[in-house]
Order: C-alpha cells, then structure tokens, then sequence
C-alpha cells in the first residue's frame, strides 16, 4: 500500500518582477498534491512582485498561502538571508526551497517528495532545462545550460556522483537542515545549493537527481548580461570544485577542438578526431529539442559563436575572483564565501 504523501512547505524567495514570474508562481500554486503550504518572500514592501503573489491569493483562495515582507540581511548572500526570514512561517517539517524562475508541472511534489521518503535519503533535488524566452542572447543562455551544463551533470551522475544540488529544486527535512546549523551555514557562501549538499553527504545521507526535470526561463536581454551571468556560474563552479572545473577545457565544444587541431597541423587523423567532435557536438545539439523548432535552428546557426564564447569566458573566469549578482560586485573567498567590493 502506497506510503501517505506528509504535509511540506514551499518557500519561493522573490526579487522583482522576473519575466513569466505569474505563470511560474502559478504553477506551484497548481500542484495536485493533498496538503502543502506556500510561503513568498520579498526584503522591500515595494517589491513589485508582490503584485503577482497578491493576484495569486485572490486566484487560489483556499491555498494556504503566507507572505513575508522583511529587509533583514542575515549575510552576503540574499537569496538566503531572504529565506531565513520565512522559515520561522514554514509550518510543516518538509521543506521544498525553489527559486522563483522555476516552471513546474502540476504533479512535481507527488514526484519529489517519495524518494524524500526513503530510508538513507537526505535531500532531493531536481535536473533543469532553459527555454529561451527571445533573442539571442537568450537562446544562446538557453544552450550553456541544456547543451553543457546539465549534459555534464546527468554524465556525472550516471557514474553515481551526487555533487550536483540545484536551488531549482531542494527538498529536504527540516530536522535535518537544522542539524547541520540551519541556512544560517550558508548564509555568506556563493553556491549555497552545493555547500547544503556537501553538509548532507557528510552526515551519511544520499542526495537523490529526481527523475523529474523542471523549465527555467532564461531571459538574458544582451549579450554583456549574459557574459556576466555566465561568468558568475563559470566561477561558482570554479569554486567548489577547482580541480574538476581546470579539467573540463575538452568539454567546451568545437573551439578547443579546432585549436587542438591548428596546434597538431590539421592532419588527416587530425581532421578524422574533429570530424568526430563536430558530429557530436551536432548530436548534442539536436538531441534537445525542447526549446521549440524556432529555437533549434537559431541554436544551430549560433553553435559556432556559443562554443567560441564559452571557451572565452571559461579562460576569463582564471583571471580574478569577482562576480556581478544583481548588481553588485561580489569577491569570493577561498572557502566559497562572499564579501561585497562594489
């Protein structure tokens, strides 16, 4: 007989009026799942998403829906300080934290809340896709993170690494959060998500890839946005894991590849190795067809420019330890922390 799914709480830490933010929110209003609360929270009462959680509690009137408005700052890092300032509302002791950028169908916590359940399991977190929202430099975010980013973490996880935890989806014990000192722990380092995940592997416990693979809009409006995006990613990788992030360079596509291939001369078994990596990059491509067959073919024709940049701001992310988040200038310590500098 099939276990009772228990009572959670979703904690969605909010920062102005995102792109798709209503639709978004909406659907973790619209989960089919027996009883789960919402919690919003915004640092400034004059946060424009508070207009979309508003409308969103006059849609869905019988949702248990709590709404904090508090400017705390509890350490560098917002996104954290902000949700220290709703957990003391969470009523329920499992916990789903998801970023506001995330769009989910309506059976995502009957999805990820039973291997939650198992014996040994102590976090659950979930894969993600980006869907270009328009432009090209969308499309071209759009491709880091289906085309290089997440190939490299189901790669990795099929070999039974358990790294990866994404603030797209975490869900975990509250018992167990406060057991490795609360988000207080995280509260001044640059990639929380990974940082709560070491914490739960060090106490014995298993972090679960759901079978589950959530949207994320990627909504860069230039390319300069992107490059500082990407930059700051490229970097939190650098962070956690400096050794694994020096050695990905044969990972980046068709720019190395062809710079390999000047080096050695462009031989015939030279140009028979590019070949090879050419096709499968095109594999790579075409094997994500989710962004819709617009899309596909403007990927295709800016493959050349995506692996070109890529390869660029992987060597730039060597030279300095600054990040652009929101607008701010953040150094990031050798332990991962954040201290502001501008």
């Amino acid at each position: 007989m099939p276990q009772p799914l228990p009572p959670v709480t979703v904690l969605k830490a909010l920062c102005g009026a995102e792109p798709e933010l209503y639709e978004q929110l909406r659907s973790f209003c619209s989960q089919r799942y027996p009883c789960f609360q919402l919690i919003f929270g915004v640092r400034d009462a004059t946060d424009p998403a508070l207009g979309v959680v508003e409308r969103l509690q006059q849609e869905f009137p019988n949702l248990d829906v709590a709404l904090v408005v508090d400017p705390a700052v509890h350490g560098t890092n917002r996104k954290i300080s902000n949700l220290m300032n709703m957990l003391p509302r969470a009523r329920h002791d499992l916990l789903v934290m998801a970023d506001s950028d995330i769009l989910v169908p309506a059976d995502y916590l009957s999805r990820i809340i039973p291997p939650l359940l198992e014996p040994g399991v102590g976090l659950v977190t979930c894969p993600y896709f980006g869907r270009a929202r328009a432009g090209i430099a969308s499309v071209l975010g759009a491709m880091f993170v289906n085309e290089w980013f997440m190939p490299a973490v189901r790669l990795a996880a099929l070999f039974g690494s358990q790294a990866f935890v994404s603030g797209a989806t975490i869900a975990l014990r509250r018992e167990l959060l406060l057991s490795i000192g609360g988000l207080d722990a995280l509260a001044d380092q640059l990639a929380d998500d990974y940082r709560l995940g070491e914490c739960v592997r060090q106490r014995g416990l298993g972090v679960v890839l759901a079978d589950l693979t959530v949207q994320t809009a990627v909504a860069e409006s230039s390319l300069a946005q992107l490059c500082r995006h990407e930059l700051r990613w490229l970097r939190t990788i650098q962070s956690v894991q400096p050794l694994g992030f020096a050695c990905s360079l044969p990972t980046l596509g068709l720019a190395p590849a062809l710079l390999g291939a000047a080096l050695a001369g462009f031989d015939t078994p030279v140009m028979g190795l590019l070949a090879i990596t050419a096709v499968g990059r095109l594999v790579l491509h075409c094997y994500d067809r989710s962004a819709g067959a617009r899309a596909f073919w403007m990927g295709l024709a800016l493959l050349p420019l995506r692996d070109a940049l890529l390869a660029l701001l992987w060597c730039w992310s060597f030279f300095g330890r600054e990040i652009s988040w929101r607008d701010h200038r953040y150094g990031i310590a050798q332990d991962g922390s954040l201290h502001r500098v501008g």
